[in-house]
């Protein structure tokens, strides 16, 4: 008798840091709990993520290719694609090549454009690397850009504070340009500093939703990664849009709130070992909202 495997294969493009729950640190334990078998294809080595004050740096553009050439080689198949940080559009041509080569058209692509925050490219990301990335999301079927990365991948200028109609409208216009799914996160709320929200639209179903949560004041390194896996997961898993978004938000608001008792730095990032057994659990409650 022939038992056949249901665990789904995901690729992971992400960097690999040594002290810090980031990228892949984050993704593979996340995704590893929901079910899936993660497999690596890594940007570079650090000895830590890169808001630690000093850290080491080994780029893995060319072991990329290689990879990528033995995977070849054994005729691998993937169920889904999930890329995060890329440190140059090169590697971005790379991973667009990869997946093309890889993929059919019931393939998930998911992608985390990683580029700035706060209004503001990172110090590593150029104007090129944002022009590769707005080609990169042109393949993916849903991207989680935060609220500065929603504004350099449309080419506008950042606004801190936007209105609804806005920001939906800015929604579309990210879609247009190929993903089937954008959802925006870290969308503050206007004259309400205690909140946060994150609002998707699914240009599918032409339906826009949103989930309003509080807002904690602590940065930890690796929440976005954090986000996106579990959104990830819990698509593959067969859950709807607005159950993946309130899954993943509840699991950050756990997980921080597990981290703020304990005397530990904020670069270390969020304390998964904590609340990673949640992600099996049933949601308990759901405050997501459909909006017109």
């Amino acid at each position: 008798m022939h038992i056949g495997s249901n665990n789904k294969k995901i690729v992971a493009v992400h960097d690999l840091s040594g002290v810090g729950r980031v990228s892949l640190m984050v993704a593979i334990p996340i995704l590893s709990t929901m079910g899936f078998q993660v497999c690596p294809l890594p940007t570079a080595i650090l000895s830590g993520h890169t808001q630690f004050p000093t850290f080491s740096f080994l780029d893995l553009t060319d072991e990329m290719e290689r990879i990528i050439v033995q995977w070849k080689k054994l005729g691998m198949k993937f169920d889904a694609f999930y890329t995060g940080y890329l440190g140059s559009p090169r590697q971005a041509a790379i991973v667009s090549e990869f997946i093309a080569d890889f993929s059919t058209e019931e393939t998930p692509v998911i992608v985390d454009p990683v580029l700035g925050d706060n209004g503001k490219l990172y110090t590593s990301i150029t104007e090129e690397m944002v022009v590769a990335m707005r080609q990169l999301i042109a393949h993916a079927d849903l991207i989680t850009p935060n609220m500065t990365e929603l504004f350099f991948l449309l080419g506008k200028p950042y606004e801190e504070i936007i209105s609804e109609d806005k920001l939906k409208a800015y929604l579309k216009e990210l879609s247009e340009t190929g993903p089937s799914i954008v959802i925006v996160t870290s969308v503050p709320i206007a004259n309400d500093p205690t909140k946060t929200s994150v609002y998707a639209y699914d240009k599918d179903s032409h339906r826009y939703w949103r989930i309003t949560c509080p807002y904690l004041p602590a940065h930890y390194p690796g929440t976005g990664d954090t986000f996106t896996s579990v959104i990830t997961g819990a698509i593959l898993q067969g859950d709807s849009l607005p159950m993946a978004m309130e899954r993943a938000t509840q699991f950050i608001l756990q997980a921080i709130r597990a981290t703020f008792g304990y005397d530990t730095s904020m670069q270390e990032g969020i304390m998964l070992e904590k609340v990673l057994h949640n992600l099996e659990l049933p949601l308990q409650v759901s405050t997501y909202e459909k909006i017109d």
